[in-house]
């Protein structure tokens, strides 16, 4: 079994009289790749801020390559790279720039970007698009240039945040496929957060489900069915149907 690479234990966080988390307890092995599953408002994203130390929690603790992300943010930074629902690039300017602009932030020599950015932008699929400005892109490309921007700093972790939002059923299927080739030829660590039970399904090695700030579940799908079921068998949507009456989203 792979070490620790996220651990949470008794995680909390409270707005006033709201508890957006609460008390979660979970740990992400290395070189995994872990679903979050749940309705808006169930917790996930403001865990994820806690993981990057872009809020506090109210109790509890938070590691992550065994370091604190309160503490210590630039340590967890960088090793950590965010790829957010709706990404940001400057659309006046062509995907190599926007790469090897994140790299200098990153403190990444520029020949080192360089070469860095046009390898990343062969392995996501847009090497005949790297002198097209960012504003040309379609939703699908923006999200390669997307995923290209969290691994220029060759990061131990990718943190996606519905990253398939928006793209079309074929694009969808590159993505998740370029997702299980960087786990399996690279050794990236996947915290993957997602809407879409079949794509969770489909490429996440454990999943943990999150319903009003509570962690509900964790494990695989085997595991998963056998604790709500009593047997193994059960499809992903079978098992979330079991803690959320009203279905499923899509």
């Amino acid at each position: 079994m792979s070490e620790p690479i996220i651990e949470l234990v008794d995680l909390t966080k409270k707005y006033r009289l709201f508890t957006a988390v609460d008390h979660i307890n979970l740990t992400v092995r290395k070189g995994e790749i872990f679903g979050f599953l749940g309705p808006n408002g169930a917790g996930k994203s403001t865990t994820i801020l806690m993981m990057l130390g872009l809020t506090e929690p109210t109790e509890g603790s938070v590691r992550v390559c065994g370091i604190d992300p309160e503490r210590q943010p630039l340590g967890v930074k960088r090793r950590v790279g965010y790829l957010p629902e709706d990404v940001g690039f400057y659309d006046n300017r062509d995907g190599v720039f926007n790469l090897i602009y994140t790299a200098r932030l990153n403190s990444i020599p520029e020949d080192e970007a360089k070469t860095r950015a046009l390898e990343l932008l062969q392995l996501v699929g847009l090497e005949d698009a790297g002198k097209k400005n960012a504003g040309q892109y379609s939703r699908g490309m923006r999200q390669r240039l997307g995923l290209a921007d969290v691994l220029i700093k060759n990061p131990e972790i990718a943190i996606l945040d519905e990253p398939t939002s928006g793209i079309d059923p074929q694009g969808v299927k590159s993505f998740l496929n370029l997702i299980l080739k960087l786990r399996d030829e690279h050794g990236l660590t996947v915290l993957f957060s997602s809407h879409n039970l079949h794509q969770v399904e489909e490429v996440c090695d454990r999943v943990a489900i999150f319903n009003s700030g509570k962690l509900q579940a964790v494990g695989d799908i085997e595991a998963l069915s056998n604790q709500v079921f009593g047997e193994s068998g059960h499809n992903l949507e079978e098992i979330y149907n079991c803690f959320f009456e009203g279905g499923t989203e899509q």
